[in-house]
């Protein structure tokens, strides 16, 4: 039986979908606008984070990432999916990260911790110099973030942009890693020409929820697999550095 709280907890729900401009045409299913991605979208509208969604940039299992607006400026909304994300791969990045030792254990505590943890891993890779979007604010799992693009539409990933010097694009990526691992004290994890982005004559490095600190134990095995897949990227369009020679000037020695 639905009681009378049931019923106007779902009329609230209702109202939200409504209240969010362009939400309605955007035709999605329920598994990605459920009631928690729309309370936490209305409490970012009524806050001013966000006034209008638009279409989407990018879908996939874990999350989508929608283009929208705050006023006249276009931002960028990532959506974790409550229901079809990868929670047993976010716990296993999650529970031994010193600083989220005590979350809860239910896939919303998991998914909306991994929220907050690309937020934090952002605001550090950006902080150490690194070209990411910028952060803004979150709430369970919505991430609203600077838009990477331009009048023409978002940057495209590594694997499907034209650049004129493959070998500074290269290089230039690198340094990114070693800075991350130097100043943001970061590994991202899950590097590849699928979470690059390039714009403006530079790589942008994106999805850094998965980015660990340099005390978990998986770290530098995280480094070593994030520059074989940049290499295997590489490897026949520049002149690529060995790995072994990377991580021995990080690491001290190979994992």
């Amino acid at each position: 039986m639905r009681d009378r709280q049931t019923d106007e907890y779902d009329k609230k729900v209702d109202e939200l979908r409504t209240k969010i401009k362009g939400l309605d045409q955007l035709k999605v299913r329920d598994d990605v606008f459920d009631e928690y991605t729309l309370l936490g979208l209305y409490k970012l509208l009524s806050r001013g984070w966000i006034t209008a969604m638009a279409g989407p940039i990018s879908t996939g299992k874990e999350a989508n990432v929608y283009q929208a607006y705050r006023d006249e400026t276009t931002v960028a909304v990532k959506i974790y999916l409550t229901r079809t994300a990868n929670f047993k791969k976010m716990q296993d990045y999650i529970t031994a990260d010193r600083r989220f030792i005590n979350i809860g254990k239910t896939r919303r505590d998991i998914i909306f911790a991994w929220t907050r943890k690309e937020f934090s891993n952002l605001k550090r890779a950006e902080k150490a110099g690194i070209l990411v979007p910028h952060p803004l604010v979150f709430d369970r799992n919505v991430l609203v973030m600077e838009f990477l693009g331009d009048k023409n539409g978002a940057f495209p990933q590594l694997r499907l942009a034209e650049f004129e010097d493959t070998q500074a694009v290269y290089d230039e990526i690198i340094e990114d890693i070693r800075i991350l691992w130097n100043k943001a004290k970061l590994v991202h994890g899950d590097l590849s020409e699928y979470n690059i982005l390039y714009g403006n004559g530079h790589p942008y490095l994106i999805d850094m929820g998965q980015a660990v600190t340099l005390d978990h134990p998986h770290a530098p095995g995280f480094l070593k697999r994030d520059l074989e897949q940049l290499n295997r990227f590489f490897n026949e369009q520049c002149i690529t550095r060995e790995v072994s020679d990377i991580l021995e000037e990080l690491c001290g020695s190979p994992p």
